[in-house]
């Protein structure tokens, strides 16, 4: 009998041990426009980036669940820039494949030359330069390897360039040579407007080909990528059509639900479908966690779902209406080794003795002679007199906001020797919507100041400021709660002098600034339009968040 027990605990214990708890969102932050591929028992998975350098993350995981950044496609300025580009410009909805031993990167250049085709034999890099797709006309240009021929799908204009009313688009096909890397013969349309044009869908986009059994699937994003997103479904015995939608389409939304909803996750769509390591289908796709409303200041961010297949079509998220903050599923969960957690509640800090962390970002470009990392100081800076209000490369390095709850913080050398110089602490969404709290002098005194980015004036308004009391290191802390922001300051860890308390966080959300981004916790040093020879030196960023919803 006693080793009957101990059998059936020694059963329990592998069946535990063997489950897998998924956290949504498992990127969480500003990592929009998922597309994912596998690789044997690996899966890479990338992300927009908009005009934030380097560009388009890639992530390596073995479960679906823990992911590492193992490097950036777009990591050279050789390769290309964003010098001149809004910040929800650049490089629109990137999709990752792989193909006898070759990754392929697509992508969007929007403004610019537009579709282009890059590749990498290791999908760390490096990655070639972009090959350009001038027939490709349109965006979210994806590949699809079949049995003896490739596919180039992208959503593209309305047929004739005359739409029937606004959002009218097409999704379109041309064979692709992977050799050469062009297309080839004549170009098809796949969908007209959508599943069914005559409800007028609107903006059927980010198109993925892939095939099951005997069918061809295209899976596509419709209803744009707010709170009316949506993900549809259609097949066909050919890779280039026609498509039959399926019935019940949509096959993931979430735009029927009661807006009030307790911790609501909306605007869902933009989905890949993978098969997982227990065999089973599993989509990834991006969605938003707001905190009122439409109002949520970290970005569309990457979630995951089961899928079940049904009469053979797929429904992503089966078993209920809302999409979870968790799932479980019968497999064993392979952890990452030296590399912070990204769903969750989570903190860590980020250091520079051994140079910029892969996850951070610059504005438009890198360019390192305004740079320096070492153990002694950290990251120097030199002041630039370009701000974070233009379109250039100013002296900025952030790192995304992950949580509705969080704080950020850092520790800052610097002497401002004019009262145009400043350096601290940016929570940054766009050019003019963003808040800095910051080191400067104000007739010849030192000063803590709080700024505000103002669209009208095209500057920034100052909203706060103090005399300093103390001389040295200037710790500056930065907290987020929902929709409030507190700022702070302190001559040492842990000690906090409140700046202001309580300052309006929805202008930092995606509802009031516009575009496709989140908001970045940045270190920023600028001589505000004046050229200096100064610099400012930050030796961590230390990054905390805790969302109650994870608890």
């Amino acid at each position: 009998m006693r080793k009957i027990l101990l059998l059936i605990l020694w059963c329990i214990t592998i069946s535990v041990s063997a489950q897998i708890k998924f956290t949504n969102p498992i990127l969480a932050g500003f990592y929009p426009d998922p597309s994912i591929t596998k690789v044997g028992l690996d899966y890479y998975l990338v992300n927009s980036t908009f005009s934030y350098f380097p560009g388009i993350p890639i992530f390596h995981s073995r479960d679906l669940k823990n992911w590492k950044q193992i490097g950036n496609v777009i990591d050279r300025p050789a390769q290309m820039d964003f010098m001149g580009d809004g910040t929800s410009r650049g490089l629109f909805a990137p999709s990752i494949n792989y193909f006898k031993g070759t990754y392929y990167l697509t992508c969007t250049l929007i403004d610019r030359k537009g579709n282009f085709v890059m590749t990498a034999k290791n999908p760390a890099g490096p990655w070639s330069n972009p090959t350009w797709l001038p027939e490709v006309k349109g965006i979210d240009p994806s590949l699809f390897f079949d049995t003896d021929k490739a596919y180039i799908v992208y959503n593209s204009d309305a047929p004739e360039n005359k739409p029937l009313y606004s959002g009218h688009r097409t999704i379109r096909t041309f064979e692709f040579d992977p050799v050469n890397l062009k297309v080839v013969g004549e170009e098809k349309q796949l969908v007209n407007g959508g599943v069914d044009l005559s409800k007028k869908p609107v903006w059927i986009e980010g198109p993925h080909i892939f095939k099951r059994d005997s069918w061809y699937y295209l899976c596509a994003a419709e209803g744009g990528t707010s709170v009316n997103h949506s993900q549809v479904i259609l097949r066909s015995k050919s890779a280039t059509g026609p498509y039959i939608p399926f019935e019940h389409n949509p096959i993931l939304t979430q735009r029927d639900l009661d807006p009030n909803r307790k911790n609501p996750i909306t605007s869902a769509g933009h989905a890949e479908l993978i098969e997982g390591p227990d065999g089973k289908t599993y989509a990834v796709f991006l969605a938003v966690r707001p905190y009122e409303g439409n109002f949520y200041n970290t970005g569309r961010e990457t979630f995951i779902a089961p899928v079940k297949w049904t009469d053979g079509w797929p429904i992503i998220n089966p078993d209920f209406k809302e999409i979870q903050y968790n799932y479980t599923a019968d497999f064993k969960a392979v952890k990452q080794k030296n590399t912070p957690p990204q769903s969750g509640n989570f903190a860590y800090k980020t250091t520079f003795d051994k140079g910029i962390d892969k996850s951070l970002l610059f504005l438009r470009t890198r360019d390192t002679s305004w740079y320096k990392t070492d153990d002694k100081n950290g990251l120097t800076m030199k002041l630039k007199s370009e701000t974070c209000m233009g379109n250039g490369n100013p002296a900025f390095i952030g790192k995304r906001q992950q949580h509705m709850v969080c704080s950020a913080s850092t520790v800052l050398d610097f002497t401002a020797k004019k009262e145009n110089e400043k350096a601290g602490l940016l929570i940054f969404q766009s050019e003019y919507n963003f808040y800095y709290i910051c080191k400067s002098i104000n007739q010849g005194k030192a000063v803590i100041q709080l700024f505000k980015g103002n669209a009208k004036t095209k500057s920034m308004d100052l909203l706060e400021q103090k005399d300093l009391d103390f001389s040295g290191k200037l710790y500056l802390q930065i907290v987020a709660n929902k929709e409030n922001y507190s700022f702070s300051y302190g001559s040492k860890s842990n000690s906090w002098k409140l700046l202001k308390d309580k300052i309006d966080g929805k202008f930092l959300s995606t509802q009031m600034a516009g575009g496709f981004i989140g908001s970045l916790f940045a270190l920023y040093a600028t001589s505000s339009a004046i050229p200096s020879s100064n610099s400012a030196s930050f030796k961590w960023l230390d990054y905390k968040g805790d969302d109650a919803v994870y608890h």
